[in-house]
């Protein structure tokens, strides 16, 4: 019998892209919408900031599936398509144009948008975000007319994109509230070791202080910062964070707590509707805290955990956090959730650029950060969901199999 059920799913991103993969996978024979609001179909936005930024790596890196992948199994990818709401009375997605698509189970993976600097000057030409495809090749073409750049904000993309660009070969500045690039995400101790890093590349580090106003005629040329100093510039990248897009959940009455509120199945609120990527604050069982994550590993994998969930196979999701991040020649991974009032241990010297960094609390690891050492996220997520004590000594031996702990 053919299953007349229709899933819709909200956003051709990441997460949307791979729950429609999965349900077809899964066997699934109903209708399958994919809306994206873009032109172009879903792609990754990680090498965004990096080789694709940098121009060493092209659509290939980019696009998730190639351009038949979609009709070839029967999803209806609806580009350059914005929704107007969610009706969940009705069960009815309304787009755009006013059509209304009706719904058995729906999926929320809308993402987040850029926070957009809010001072005097702030909408002059040259004042760039990033966030999309369309942002990476403007911004690229803009770093290669030449010229100095200015990154205003110093969390992963601000880093990355200031990287890049000082790699293009321009002269970068990069101002940052915080006393250290990535402080927020890593506490003091790995951000000395990111403006140390920063600094070594030749990078003009602002720290410390905020952007009071932008200036310029036909396009910016100076910014003035906090402490009185003003620094010029041919392009601003700005990148200080981004807010997860719930203005549908929200209309449409679901419960909203920093990102759309759902629990470990990624169920919302109102029964049929699921929500997977960077809009969910899903709860995790392991850690035991409803969690949001900005990053590309939480739409690839909670993507096919919704899909699994819409179909009624109950699948928790319970992957231990990860993101990484390469600036210059630093590759790194980062695997759990820290906090400033952890104790750090490292293995390994940070001055060598080859170490491994862990949060402990309770005696117990919290979070890893590998920096140039491979194929050791595995055992930190597995020894971090065991919930094993461990001692700070054994965790700083390098002579110690990381992936025993966890046993």
């Amino acid at each position: 019998m053919t299953d007349a059920r229709t899933f819709v799913i909200i956003g051709a991103s990441l997460a949307g892209a791979t729950a429609a993969e999965t349900l077809r996978l899964e066997g699934f024979e109903g209708r399958v919408v994919l809306v994206g609001e873009e032109s172009l179909r879903p792609y990754q936005r990680p090498p965004l900031s990096k080789d694709y930024l940098r121009g060493e790596a092209g659509d290939e890196k980019v696009f998730l599936h190639d351009e038949g992948f979609y009709d070839d199994r029967n999803i209806e990818l609806r580009l350059s398509t914005p929704v107007r709401a969610v009706e969940v009375q009705s069960r009815e997605v309304v787009l755009g144009s006013g059509e209304r698509v009706g719904y058995d189970a729906a999926l929320i993976a809308t993402g987040a948008a850029p926070r957009r600097l809010s001072v005097p000057g702030s909408d002059l030409p040259g004042v760039h975000y990033l966030r999309n495809l369309e942002d990476a090749d403007l911004l690229r073409e803009a770093i290669q007319n030449g010229g100095r750049v200015v990154v205003v904000g110093g969390g992963w993309i601000g880093c990355e994109v200031a990287a890049s660009a000082r790699q293009l070969g321009a002269e970068v500045a990069l101002v940052e509230a915080g006393q250290y690039p990535l402080q927020r995400v890593l506490g003091a101790e790995l951000g000395r070791f990111y403006r140390n890093v920063h600094a070594e590349h030749g990078i003009e580090l602002h720290l410390g202080v905020t952007v009071e106003s932008l200036h310029g005629g036909t396009t910016v040329g100076e910014l003035c910062l906090s402490d009185g100093e003003s620094l010029s510039a041919d392009v601003v990248v700005v990148g200080v964070g981004v807010a997860p897009r719930v203005e549908l959940a929200e209309a449409a009455g679901l419960v909203l707590d920093n990102g759309i509120v759902t629990d470990e199945h990624l169920a919302t609120s109102v029964p049929g509707v699921f929500a997977a990527g960077d809009v969910s604050s899903a709860w995790h069982p392991v850690l035991g805290r409803h969690i949001r994550l900005e990053h590309w590993s939480s739409a690839l994998n909670q993507g096919p955990v919704a899909a699994k969930n819409m179909l009624g196979v109950p699948t928790p999701y319970t992957r231990i956090p990860y993101f990484f991040s390469d600036q210059y020649e630093i590759g790194m991974e980062y695997t759990g959730l820290g906090s400033d009032a952890d104790e750090v241990v490292f293995r390994g010297d940070p001055d060598s650029h080859e170490f491994i960094a862990f949060w402990v609390r309770d005696g117990r690891v919290a979070a890893g950060m590998n920096v140039n050492v491979w194929d050791v996220a595995e055992p930190i997520a597995a020894l971090i969901a065991a919930g094993n004590p461990v001692g700070a000594a054994v965790l700083a031996d390098p002579d110690v199999d990381l992936a025993g702990l966890a046993e």
